[in-house]
């Protein structure tokens, strides 16, 4: 355990700099990571996260580009900490992706931990978790959405050394890259979180150099406070109560017919919080279930939107509540249940705990968004040979909220990840964008609209195989308080010929044919309230823009649209008939 001058506190003005100095230091290393990234995956869709941490595996500072991995870094660096104990050196570097042993989300999530010695104190750690393109798995891309179990998904890394006193350490990388079907690309990835690391480091030396060790860990104490009562001081202000809500992810992706339960009982008193999810299905055959780290950082997540969407965040936050989760239940499997798929069940439990908060914190309700999605296609590239995996990170709408309507295309709850761009797409794999647009109607209708989805059409030009990992293609998005639900999702093989084929919401290692077309067409986000008590001119502005149709304006809203010599206009006198036929037929219903 760490010694420390427990007497050695900063000022008020000295804990903001230190503050503002973690947040830069986080910030900087993101930045590298970013721009050192070999894949489109962190590069482009930057699927990644950076933090700093305390040496007893607390989070002191995390720049939120994934949410989740709140969780997954105290988990992953506790790891560390029990494999290796007092054998940690300077220059160590340490790899893990075991969703069990540690705490990524899935095993291609993998996280680089360094740790941050001071005058031969270990005084906290650099870390950073971000996705692998492929290591290795029956599928390119490791997502297998029929996986049984977690030997399905690829390379499993318990904590192990990379590198010591900063030198490679044993054949990690050759074993790794034999593992991979895109060697160099996995292999840079982790070289690139390696220098965000070291950057890190050097940060946190020269901060502790600045202010003295014993009064920065004091200010990293601190600031977990602080934010631990902050979360308390909000929700101490709502009222007391049992509130209980579900929703369902579609299915496994083993059987098919069969949706999976996420339930919540949130019982608040005071300024405790409680959140029971042992109403939840068993854990399921397929790859939907998520480990408990993932559970406490999307109740995290809904609380943070709720609260303070600009806390500073540190573990103090997972301090404000506690979370049950049911032993072999789909939130807490066990070994070796699946679990690669596990974003649509992170999403079902978030929509949940909005569901159920939404009337104790009415200003902040929001219906359903879109969920997430991946498309994976490998194969060998006809130009050099080498294998290839082309994975994209697809949004859709979100749910439309109290005061606004939902954006369009665009990445929802959790799920901060961007799209790569067509050029990007189009000059490294073998593949042509025929349509990238919003889908007219898509939205659910409401006081505020749902944001719509997104089509993506893709001409495939060499033989290819393709895996999704998708959600809300047969439950859609719910409305809000009277608002209608959003359009559900939809993905299928050569669309526009006889023999398309449509795929399930997960599906693994579909033989695609040079010269195949595939469509991808995301879900919509949930509508807000009656669409009868939308405004009118917001109903024209949508038409006239695309986003709906005048016969969805006519039939959800009961707005008459006609076209004149200046382009769509406003029946008045019909829609005021509408509006009136409608209000009737809803008070006698």
């Amino acid at each position: 355990m760490l010694q420390r001058d427990l007497s050695a506190k900063p000022t008020a003005i000295e804990l903001e700099v230190i503050r503002a100095s973690l947040g830069g230091i986080v910030l900087e290393m993101q930045n590298s990571l970013f721009r050192t990234g070999f894949s489109t995956i962190i590069r482009e869709s930057q699927d990644a996260s950076c933090a700093l941490l305390d040496a007893n595996a607390a989070v002191i500072a995390q720049h939120v580009v994934l949410p989740l991995h709140l969780g997954a870094f105290p988990a992953c660096t506790a790891a560390v900490l029990r494999a290796f104990g007092d054998d940690i050196a300077p220059g160590d570097a340490f790899l893990i992706n075991d969703p069990y042993e540690g705490g990524s989300p899935h095993a291609p999530d993998m996280a680089v931990i360094t740790p941050i010695f001071f005058e031969g104190t270990l005084s906290g750690f650099c870390a950073s978790i971000a996705h692998k393109g492929d290591i290795g798995g029956p599928v390119p891309g490791s997502c297998s959405g029929q996986a049984r179990e977690v030997f399905n998904e690829g390379l499993q890394l318990p904590p192990v050394r990379y590198q010591r006193n900063f030198q490679p350490w044993g054949d990690i990388e050759r074993i790794i890259a034999a593992n991979s079907r895109t060697p160099a690309l996995v292999l840079g990835d982790i070289r690139g979180q390696l220098g965000s690391a070291r950057l890190g480091e050097r940060r946190m030396e020269a901060l502790f150099g600045k202010f003295g060790l014993d009064k920065c860990l004091a200010a990293f104490d601190e600031l977990g406070h602080i934010a631990e009562r902050r979360m308390r001081a909000v929700i101490e202000t709502w009222k007391d109560g049992t509130f209980e809500a579900e929703r369902f992810v579609d299915d496994d992706g083993i059987e098919l017919a069969k949706p999976v339960r996420i339930h919540v009982r949130v019982e608040k008193t005071g300024d405790a919080m409680h959140f029971d999810f042992s109403g939840s299905a068993d854990q399921t055959r397929g790859p939907a279930n998520i480990r408990p780290p993932l559970l406490q950082a999307a109740c995290a997540y809904a609380l943070i939107s709720l609260v303070d969407p600009n806390i500073f965040i540190t573990s103090g936050i997972l301090k404000s509540y506690a979370v049950t989760a049911r032993p072999g239940s789909v939130v807490n499997p066990r070994y070796p249940a699946p679990v690669n798929t596990y974003n649509p069940t992170v999403h079902a439990v978030v929509d949940a705990i909005f569901a159920a908060l939404g009337h104790v914190v009415p200003e902040r309700s929001r219906a359903d968004g879109c969920g997430s999605r991946s498309i994976i296609l490998g194969g060998r590239s006809t130009n050099t040979g080498k294998g290839y995996v082309q994975y994209e990170i697809v949004g859709g709408g979100a749910g439309a909220r109290a005061s606004r309507d939902g954006a369009s295309g665009t990445t929802v709850n959790q799920s901060n990840a961007k799209i790569a761009p067509v050029e990007i797409i189009e000059s490294e794999f073998p593949t042509r964008l025929i349509a990238f647009e919003l889908i007219k109607d898509s939205g659910g209708a409401g006081k505020f609209r749902g944001g719509l989805g997104i089509r993506r059409k893709y001409l495939n030009l060499a033989d290819a195989r393709f895996s999704i990992r998708s959600t809300k293609h047969v439950i859609p998005a719910e409305g809000y308080s009277d608002g209608l639900p959003g359009r559900t999702g939809d993905i299928q093989v050569n669309p526009d010929r006889e023999d398309r084929k449509r795929l399930p919401t997960r599906c693994a290692d579909y033989p695609l044919m040079a010269g195949d077309v595939f469509e991808l067409e995301t879900p919509g986000g949930g509508g807000y309230g009656d669409p009868l008590t939308r405004d009118a001119g917001m109903v024209l502005a949508d038409v006239r823009e695309g986003y709906v149709s005048p016969e969805r304006a006519r039939e959800f809203y009961g707005v008459a649209i006609v076209v004149g010599t200046e382009g769509f206009a406003i029946d008045e006198k019909a829609t005021a008939t509408l509006r009136a036929l409608n209000e009737k037929r809803a008070a006698s219903a």
